[in-house]
């Protein structure tokens, strides 16, 4: 049987003097200029274009919340104006209502105060008419009196 740590052991002398870990011959200085290399091709070919795309559309939603916030400010004030002319329209009607409560007030007062004078003149004239038909009444009473009276006077005196 053949001792597998012993066979580890064995591998990694072998692998030092073929070359260990860190192998400083030429390949140290070519893997650097590779790194470098491809740092410098990686920067061209992509972290330019991607920072200008973002740098881009960092810009476009800096202008876009610019033009919005200025547009949200527009909007406050027109809300505002509105609202203020909505309140004095809200005033104004109210005056208006309140005017045209007292004009109908007054006309409706006038025609009472008419409808009143209206009712005391015809009171007024059912009185009178009143007043000359009872003196008519009396003239004719007094007359048929004054003729009954003399009926019976020549009655009781004489016949």
């Amino acid at each position: 049987m053949i001792n597998l740590p012993l066979l580890i052991v064995q591998q990694a002398l072998n692998a030092e003097v073929e070359g260990g870990l860190f192998d400083f011959n030429a390949t140290l200085p070519l893997m650097a200029l590779q790194f470098l290399f491809l740092t410098l091709v990686l920067n061209i070919l992509f972290y330019r274009p991607v920072s200008h795309i973002l740098d881009e559309r960092n810009e476009y939603i800096r202008n876009t919340l610019t033009t919005a916030s200025a547009y949200l400010v527009q909007a406050n004030e027109l809300t505002q104006k509105y609202e203020q002319e909505l309140a004095e329209s809200r005033k104004n009607a109210q005056k208006i209502i309140k005017k045209s409560q007292q004009e109908a007030q007054q006309v409706v007062s006038i025609n009472i105060k008419n409808a009143q004078l209206e009712a005391e003149k015809l009171v007024t004239e059912a009185s009178l008419q009143l007043n000359i038909q009872k003196e008519q009444a009396l003239k004719t009473l007094e007359t048929q009196v004054d003729t009954l009276s003399e009926q019976i006077k020549l009655k009781l005196l004489g016949n």
